[in-house]
């Protein structure tokens, strides 16, 4: 049987060695060429026995995805595009903030939930990526890139939490202090409001960040815009969002992308400020990105952005207005298609 690397956590690695016949510690070794120092051969890894190399190298396969294009953006913006084993092809986003970095993972192969404003859903569905599709964006992100990456959001293709097992089983490892070690503070899952999926996040031993796409305030439109709040309404939706403040203390993010005369009234704004109190949270404010499937829809114009600001001010809530990020490549939120 042959192995993918990147499809094993720790245990496994320990298990495989286990019943090798070699000793525990080496599980980790490896872990940390790949994850630490990416290192994606196992001749370099030094301080390993060279039949353990060899042996490594007949059974367990390094599966990273293929990079087929690489878009820089005028801002600095990078944004990805691979090809996995079976021709599937999505795409990454690495953000550069200066003096940090953080990457845009994708958790699907395209999108179910077709949004209305969103690029992704548009071009459909096709799967649930593994674990090691999920892995190997963000390790290849940090070859190629030369130097550790800050910070990752699952807010690329797809809804994270419709491929929760994987999602949380990449999240494992990346917190690992024998894998990548990132802090718990650094990683975030973005979510269109799957409620059971926020309340297992409630729970999870890693508490990592939440943010959540609401992009109305009311049912009836969220409904129009998201056509998952049919099946997860606002009222569900924000008990799950109160149960993960209360276990966990962290403060949620709330996106709202600002749609020319859609949601962006200062009565949108007021609803939305209702809706949320009590949750004390931190809304991104997104000037809407313009996607192809959905010419119609525009970019609010600033004295609407400012009317809206103004009201949520005006109820004491804190937000900030996202600056544009790669919109001249298609890397901005919601223009993702695994496809350009």
């Amino acid at each position: 049987m042959i192995y993918d690397a990147l499809e094993l956590s720790l245990n496994d690695w320990q298990i495989l060695f286990s019943e090798w016949g070699e000793q525990k510690f080496r599980a980790s070794q490896v872990c940390q060429w790949i994850y630490a120092k990416k290192e994606f051969t196992y001749d370099g890894m030094t301080n390993l026995s060279k039949s353990l190399r060899e042996k490594l190298g007949s059974n367990v396969a390094m599966g990273f995805p293929v990079m087929i294009r690489q878009q820089v953006s005028k801002d600095g913006t990078r944004k990805f595009l691979w090809q996995l084993n079976d021709g599937a092809r999505i795409e990454s986003v690495l953000l550069n903030h200066g003096g940090h970095k953080t990457a845009c993972i994708s958790s699907q192969a395209g999108c179910p939930l077709k949004c209305s404003f969103c690029e992704t859903g548009a071009n459909g569905f096709k799967r649930n990526l593994t674990r090691g599709e999920i892995v190997g964006q963000f390790l290849m992100m940090e070859k190629i890139n030369g130097s550790d990456i800050n910070n990752v959001v699952f807010m690329g293709m797809g809804e994270p939490l419709l491929n929760e097992d994987n999602v949380l089983s990449v999240i494992r490892s990346f917190n690992d202090k024998n894998m990548r070690n990132l802090g718990a503070r650094h990683i975030t899952i973005s979510t269109s409001g799957i409620a059971p999926g926020i309340e297992d996040l409630a729970d999870f031993e890693i508490p990592i960040r939440l943010s959540l796409s609401l992009h109305a305030p009311n049912d009836e439109l969220r409904s129009r815009l998201m056509p998952v709040n049919k099946q997860y309404p606002l009222q569900r939706v924000v008990e799950a969002l109160k149960r993960y403040r209360e276990r966990t203390g962290e403060r949620i993010t709330i996106e709202y992308a600002l749609i020319d005369r859609v949601n962006d009234s200062p009565e949108c704004a007021y609803e939305t400020a209702a809706l949320l109190d009590g949750l004390e949270p931190y809304i991104n404010l997104i000037p809407f990105n313009p996607i192809p499937s959905r010419p119609e829809l525009k970019r609010s114009e600033q004295s609407r952005i400012k009317a809206f600001c103004e009201a949520l001010s005006a109820m004491k809530i804190e937000y900030e207005l996202r600056k544009e990020r790669g919109s001249d490549i298609m890397a901005a939120c919601g223009q993702l298609a695994g496809s350009h």
